[in-house]
């Protein structure tokens, strides 16, 4: 009897058992699917996936990823400045003869791998120097710690961007992977690298915050350039990471890195930097033309402009609507035509105008070496003068001074 009470429990068991291992193969096709590869042989490698766990782990994966391919940039500068023999005279606004006075300084940016035969992106006044210096040397620090000499491949002025050309280097980091910035959205996580000075592993993080803000940048001569369709971020752009990338979370360019808003002007952690697609734009055309650069391609007459308001009128003893031109550049083109301080530009081109960035749009808009027709009120006359345009210079700014408090003083053109 007691034989006859086993088998049953047995007969239980050995059903429970077959059920059970019914149910793990079930779980492990439905879970485990692509484990093993085709034949139940064992799966490939392939490389570890950039996203983490959480936000923290893909933004520290991102900045792993790219850092490699972001280097240093030592720009070694020749140069002439004129020192005054009396330097007090400045302060009484008297001119003071001077002795020219040879310089070699010395400046940093970054910039990162852009393709595998070792062409470098990074910003055009990285690797351009002031008050007609003379680069003499460039040199690439790599995160491995080489050093390798770099020459300008290219550049062009007007979209501040340049390449940097570093011949036979075995050791060159894998190129940056570049993303489509048109769909990059507001809100999006935005790091900032940067090698300044040649620290390593620089990186800020923030936000996109904002598209296609035109904004005027100063820089080191003292004048400034307009640049049109920028990328804005709250991550902080630090001295020096000037030309390094702006990736998003999974370590694709979406910019490059340029300039930080002005602390001065009330504006705290706004950076600015140029689109990726734009990049990819520039960039091509200055593989196409090795050796180039390219200028601002925009038109220049060297004249400061004011949109006409009651208080001109009355300074001016004019009673009509316009654009005054409160300055001209000595030689430059609108004083080589005539115009005067104190005239009144009515049109441009036949087309009426009434505010100064009508006269500077449409004259930026001329191709360098084409003449704009300019309709002028000069004195009581009305006259008409045509006045052939130049390209627009990179630092416009120390060209065309200003004057002290003047009302004119808003564009130029």
């Amino acid at each position: 009897m007691q034989n006859l009470r086993i088998v049953p429990t047995l007969v239980v068991a050995l059903v429970g058992a077959i059920l059970g291992s019914f149910s793990m193969m079930l779980y492990a096709s439905t879970h485990f699917a692509g484990v093993a590869g085709p034949g139940n042989t064992a799966p490939a490698l392939s490389a570890a996936p950039l996203s983490g766990t959480d936000d923290q782990d893909r933004i520290v994966s991102a900045i792993h990823r790219v850092e490699p391919s972001v280097v240093a940039l030592n720009v070694t500068v020749n140069g002439q400045q004129v020192i005054p023999l009396d330097p007090f005279s400045q302060f009484f606004g008297q001119q003071s003869p001077g002795r020219i006075q040879r310089y070699r300084a010395r400046a940093s940016g970054s910039g990162f791998v852009f393709s595998r035969d070792g062409l470098i992106v990074t910003n055009a006044h990285v690797v351009r120097p002031p008050n007609g210096g003379v680069v003499s040397k460039i040199e690439v620090v790599f995160q491995n710690g080489d050093r390798e000499t770099g020459r300008v491949f290219a550049e062009n002025i007007g979209a501040d961007l340049a390449i940097v050309k570093v011949d036979n280097y075995s050791k060159l980091p894998p190129p940056v992977e570049i993303a489509d910035s048109n769909k990059v959205q507001a809100g999006e996580f935005a790091i900032a690298l940067g090698e300044p000075f040649e620290l390593k592993q620089s990186a800020s993080l923030g936000i996109v915050s904002g598209f296609n803000r035109d904004e005027t940048i100063g820089n080191d001569a003292g004048g400034a350039q307009e640049f049109k369709g920028l990328l804005q971020t709250s991550a902080p752009i630090n001295p020096g990471n000037s030309g390094g990338p702006l990736v998003d979370i999974e370590g694709r360019l979406i910019g490059v890195n340029q300039s930080t808003a002005n602390p001065q002007a009330g504006a705290q952690g706004i950076g600015f930097a140029i689109p990726s697609n734009t990049v990819k734009s520039v960039v091509a055309s200055l593989e196409e033309h090795p050796g180039t650069h390219q200028g601002t391609n925009m038109g220049y007459i060297g004249a400061a402009l004011a949109t006409v308001t009651p208080d001109l009128r009355v300074q001016l003893n004019y009673q009509g609507n316009g654009v005054a031109v409160a300055q001209v550049v000595q030689g430059g083109p609108a004083d080589q035509a005539g115009l005067q301080p104190g005239d009144v530009i009515l049109k441009v081109n036949g087309k009426d105008v009434t505010k100064d960035s009508e006269v500077i749009d449409a004259i930026r808009s001329t191709k360098p070496g084409a003449t704009v027709s300019l309709e002028v009120w000069s004195g009581g006359v009305k006259k008409l003068v045509s006045v052939k345009t130049t390209e627009r210079p990179a630092d416009v700014g120390a060209v065309l001074q200003p004057q002290g408090q003047d009302p004119f003083q808003q564009g130029q053109p």
